[in-house]
């Protein structure tokens, strides 16, 4: 019994010693027993796609917008905040971004800024050494400063024939290791549609839709100067560029959103002055919100001749919805002042026909 009971004392101040050396270090962050900090993860936040994502030039008012429209998305991509010849990203028009801040957040979408710049003042800033870094210092204090929820790269466009490939992709991982420290924040990139060969389709890498969220492919701008009756952005090119990305370059379905234009181009004629906003289309020159072509005049502009203006009207961006649906993990607009405000809204067509509530 006495052996037993000196074992059970022993055991005791074991049992206290340890716990005293816990308390301890629970309450020292200093010298060689202090508190273990908690261990950061770099990984993505979660999803919460099917995506929605409207960009918000930084020229527009935010303010014009109606709040419907801001529930009608999930994300708006702020544009844009640009690299300099410094190599640091400068925001446009910060007021702006501030306004859209508040309305995006009251009615329930998160908010990304939208990094873009020249091709010489991005290859610039990334080929040197410490360009990177200083970069994404100047990129995550703005991410910080205006309670945003992302990043979305929107360089137009690295290539292989340059090696700036090389360059985009670091820029791509290790502003993925700054935004997905903590799960924190969500990282997006905007390609090419896709269609064409060449070193720009080649510059996006298969292995770097591991470091990001999900890629917006711009399905849109596929115009001609010399040859008439092109659609710019039809149902045709989104299919291609789905199958594309998706099944040619592997990027996952649940990363993969389909980009579709608020505007029209015409075919055959220069590109100078005859762009229109859709909203224009079917409010001033005539245009029916069904359609994707309509014959306008503008003053002053293509000699004061009629032309052909080329756009997605909303039976095409539905039929996009419901592909990008199938294909894909969600739709991207450019842009919200594009967009018309009533009931011919390429948003709300997309948003009806998908069954989202706004």
């Amino acid at each position: 019994m006495q052996k037993h009971f000196t074992i059970i004392i022993v055991t005791l101040l074991v049992v206290i010693a340890a716990c005293k050396k816990t308390t301890t270090n629970n309450g020292n962050n200093s010298g060689g027993g202090g508190t273990t900090p908690p261990t950061l993860v770099i990984a993505p936040p979660p999803a919460f796609g099917y995506y929605v994502v409207g960009y918000m030039p930084y020229y527009r008012d935010p303010i014009a917008i109606p709040d419907a429209k801001y529930r009608m998305c999930n994300v708006i991509n702020y544009a844009f905040a640009t690299v300099n010849t410094s190599g640091l990203a400068i925001l446009q028009t910060p007021a702006n971004l501030t306004s859209t801040v508040t309305k995006a957040k009251a009615n329930g979408a998160k908010v990304f800024i939208s990094l873009n710049g020249s091709t010489t003042d991005w290859k610039a800033m990334a080929g040197i050494s410490t360009g990177i870094t200083n970069y994404i210092k100047s990129v995550m204090t703005m991410v910080r400063q205006y309670n945003l929820d992302g990043v979305d790269v929107d360089w137009e466009f690295p290539t292989t024939s340059d090696g700036s490939d090389v360059l985009f992709a670091n820029l791509i991982k290790q502003l993925s290791d700054s935004c997905h420290l903590d799960k924190k924040y969500y990282l997006t990139m905007a390609v090419t549609a896709g269609k064409y060969a060449g070193g720009i389709r080649d510059a996006i890498k298969p292995e770097l839709f591991a470091y990001v969220d999900f890629v917006n492919i711009m399905a849109y701008d596929d115009f001609n100067t010399t040859v008439p009756y092109k659609q710019h952005s039809d149902m045709a090119l989104a299919t291609t560029c789905l199958n594309f990305w998706r099944n040619t370059k592997g990027l996952p379905m649940d990363k993969a959103v389909l980009g579709t234009p608020a505007y029209g181009r015409p075919s055959g004629i220069t590109q100078t002055g005859t762009i229109l906003t859709y909203n224009s289309i079917i409010t001033t020159y005539g245009g029916l919100p069904n359609s994707d072509s309509a014959v306008v005049t503008v003053s002053g502009v293509n000699g004061n001749n009629p032309y052909t203006v080329y756009y997605a009207g909303m039976a095409t961006t539905k039929a996009k919805a419901i592909l990008a649906r199938n294909m894909g993990n969600g739709i991207m607009f450019w842009e919200h002042g594009q967009d018309a405000i009533n009931t011919n809204s390429l948003m709300k067509a997309a948003c009806d026909t998908l069954g989202r509530p706004y």
